[in-house]
């Protein structure tokens, strides 16, 4: 037994040194890292995804290994409160309210504080660790996530650390979730399975999920699962976790219009019956006269009020101040632009690029949630994760470019008032444009993108 552990230890002594700096530099991120200090975190951030990069070469056929040292990485973060966002205070003041049977939709904490019986455990803590914004606006989370939410808050124990253990529990459960389904699908799409890694190691995922408590994870577990379900021809089982991933996060609404020429006419009512009973199930107990107008108006505030790490509206917001329009009444102007925009940009896509292959209708994805985060006033560093398991199923590895260059937008968190630097944000897009643009140049010359019916037989070689 000694003679095998010292063999596999010389056979793998280089990734296992990369593994031990790796969590070195994650435990050191945890737990000793102020979010204002951006040049400590540029540097951790930088060396993580080298180190990520470097795992995945020396290993990318071992999947054994690589799957513990996934769950290693997020263990390091399971005792320690979010260090670069303040959202899990809003997560556990929901989470309170919904297993108290109390509707988070309803009353905002800034009213709720003032009651004196309010059965929220550390509720003093609790608002003034979500801050003005969020203690001023109704609970912008979907359903399924108020009720994940709970099941943290029941079993946190009335603790804020013990709270945000549960949600990790979830988070990393989640992840290992998407590895199994990943890689099955992978195989099924003819994609070599050790792609899945780029979602599963990389420090991005792992910081703003399993760290900052971001449930993206699970909404893409959900995802995977439902595509999965799709490739082996279980296309109406598959809208039960779509419609789940749409009550964790909507960000999958935008999608339905793609499946309907992928699945035909009767497949695709089947299959939006399907997603709309499940979703409509989980809305019920939450369902009020003013649960509409409250979610609707406090979604709406990502459109038209909230400005962060925009890539083309700051461009176009310069160009409008030249001409003398005031910034706060161009955001607004400009959100009441977007949503035509995106749903413009899915129909194009539904008729143009989807076909019944599974590998198109997720290349059509993978183009609709880019440009969308291209036109969007507010892109944060988390929403970047759901690109990067979409780039594992296509021929696309400019999200992975993404996933690392964001790191750039923390520098705003390291200011007071956060104010951005625009210079920097120009280094982070131009990556992204420059790679991107490559890509397509050199997929085109083999076989033309802005084709109906693409696909590419690019041999994966990261």
């Amino acid at each position: 037994m000694q003679n095998r552990i010292f063999s596999y230890v010389k056979l793998h002594r280089i990734p296992i040194l990369l593994v031990i700096a790796s969590l070195l530099f994650y435990f050191v991120f945890a737990y000793k890292l102020p979010r204002t200090d951006f040049i400590k975190l540029l540097c951790l951030f930088i060396a993580l995804f080298m180190l990520c990069f470097k795992l995945i070469q020396f290993e990318k056929w071992n999947y054994k290994f690589l799957l513990i040292v996934g769950i290693l990485f997020r263990l390091v973060f399971i005792s320690t409160e979010p260090n670069l966002s303040q959202d899990y205070y809003r997560f556990i003041w929901d989470g309170e309210l919904v297993s108290n049977f109390i509707n988070p939709y309803l009353a905002v904490p800034n009213t709720l504080i003032k009651q004196q019986d309010l059965v929220v455990a550390n509720a003093k803590e609790l608002y003034n660790g979500m801050g003005d914004l969020s203690a001023r606006h109704f609970s912008n989370y979907p359903p399924m996530n108020q009720f994940l939410f709970a099941i943290a808050a029941f079993f946190g124990g009335k603790s804020i650390i013990g709270t945000t253990i549960v949600m990790r529990i979830i988070i990393i459960l989640a992840d290992i979730g998407i590895f199994y389904f990943g890689r099955k699908l992978l195989r099924n799409l003819n994609q070599s399975p050790h792609l899945i890694f780029w979602y599963f190691l990389n420090p991005l995922v792992i910081i703003e999920l399993t760290g900052n408590l971001h449930f993206e994870g699970v909404m893409l577990y959900f995802f995977v699962w439902s595509i999965y379900l799709l490739s082996v021809k279980k296309w109406l089982l598959a809208g039960i976790p779509y419609a789940f991933a749409i009550l964790i996060k909507l960000v999958p609404l935008m999608f339905l219009p793609l499946f309907f020429k992928y699945l035909g006419i009767k497949k695709s009512i089947l299959f939006y019956l399907t997603v709309g009973i499940v979703t409509v199930l989980f809305l019920l107990p939450f369902y009020s006269p003013d649960f509409i107008n409250n979610y609707s108006q406090t979604v709406g505030l990502w459109f038209s009020n909230f400005e962060f790490n925009a890539g083309l509206y700051n461009f176009i917001e310069k160009i409008a101040i030249y001409f003398d329009h005031k910034p706060w009444e161009f955001i607004k102007s400009y959100g009441k632009v977007t949503p035509y925009i995106t749903i413009a940009i899915v129909l194009l896509f539904s008729i143009f690029k989807v076909d019944q292959q599974l590998k198109n209708l997720l290349l059509a994805m993978l183009w609709v949630l880019t440009i969308y985060y291209f036109t969007s006033t507010t892109v944060h560093p988390w929403y970047i994760i759901f690109l990067l398991p979409l780039s594992a199923f296509s021929d696309f590895r400019f999200p992975i470019i993404w996933s690392a260059s964001v790191v750039l937008s923390y520098y705003a968190y390291a200011q007071i008032d956060f104010k951005e630097n625009l210079w920097i944000l120009a280094i982070e897009y131009i990556s992204v444009f420059g790679y991107m643009g490559y890509e397509i140049i050199k997929l085109n010359k083999q076989k033309p993108f802005f084709r109906k019916n693409t696909t590419s037989n690019v041999v994966n070689s990261i």
